[in-house]
């Protein structure tokens, strides 16, 4: 058996005995969401939380003066940032500044893997958060929160950070990407909603977990998935089997975007580089 075969025949049998390595959400993200829902928490003692750890502090204040809220007026403290922020949609956008912690590795050639990958779901999530914040200006009263698909995005992909803490034990996996990258594809679904459940997150982040990748899987409704597969399409990491005009258009046809170039189009750009300065310095 080839190691390869090897290391999906491992990952496919932890998967079915439950026995998996499952990473944990980080601390601060753990006290974060237990504070938010507390029905008695304050903006103060919100702030008290964060600031706990001084790089999720910097990266709210950096999102509380970004375009990304639509505010001009400069905020200088944390409790400023948590008050323009506010609590309702505190804990998705924390959560999802968050993440960042867990991409980390101390074995180089890992390193190197998520280094790339954490680049591609900053990509993918600031695409889909300039999609979401110029759908909501077109629709007023739409469920759809910005805050949400925030985090949806963030963890879309987290089913890959277990298949490549296996990998680890398998450093010749990694000279062939190709394979990894069909792993990944074929097993960060199943991975990634057995992390959300572990996390008790909502099913709105499981189905988004776990079928963003899986076209058999559509919605009548705009969804968030929606969101997150044209932003994937748009980066490159998930392939489509027609052209990219037909691609765009059933989400023309959805009301997702005004044409099959908006992406190309100064309007959504704009948004897109004030998401993507959220996550990277």
């Amino acid at each position: 058996m080839s190691t390869e075969n090897a290391l999906l025949t491992i990952l496919a049998e932890k998967i079915k005995n439950d026995s998996l390595v499952l990473p944990t959400l980080p601390e601060i993200a753990i006290r974060v969401r237990e504070a938010a829902d507390d029905p008695d928490i304050n903006l103060q003692a919100m702030s008290e939380v964060i600031a706990h750890d001084p790089a999720l502090s910097a990266r709210m204040l950096k999102i509380a003066n970004s375009a990304y809220l639509g505010r001009t007026v400069k905020v200088e403290s944390l409790h400023q940032a948590v008050t323009r922020i506010g609590l309702r949609h505190i804990k998705n956008i924390a959560t999802a500044l968050a993440m960042e912690q867990l991409f980390i590795s101390h074995n180089e050639t890992v390193k190197q893997f998520l280094d790339k990958i954490w680049l591609l779901t900053v990509e993918v999530s600031a695409t889909a958060i300039a999609l979401m914040k110029l759908y909501t200006a077109r629709n007023k009263h739409t469920p759809l929160s910005l805050d949400t698909i925030t985090l949806a995005a963030m963890v879309h992909n987290i089913g890959v950070l277990p298949i490549l803490t296996e990998a680890e034990r398998h450093p010749e996996v990694f000279a062939n990407p190709d394979f990894l990258d069909g792993a990944i594809a074929r097993l960060a679904g199943r991975i990634g909603g057995s992390i959300m459940r572990a996390w008790e997150f909502s099913p709105e982040f499981i189905t988004v977990v776990e079928r963003w990748n899986d076209r058999r899987y559509e919605t009548d409704n705009v969804s968030y998935i929606d969101f997150i597969r044209i932003a994937a399409v748009h980066v490159g990491v998930m392939p489509v089997n027609e052209t990219l005009d037909s691609f765009y258009g059933k989400y023309v046809e959805k009301g997702i975007i005004p044409d099959e170039d908006y992406l190309e189009e100064d309007e959504f750009l704009e948004q897109y580089q004030t998401a993507r300065t959220i996550f990277l310095d």
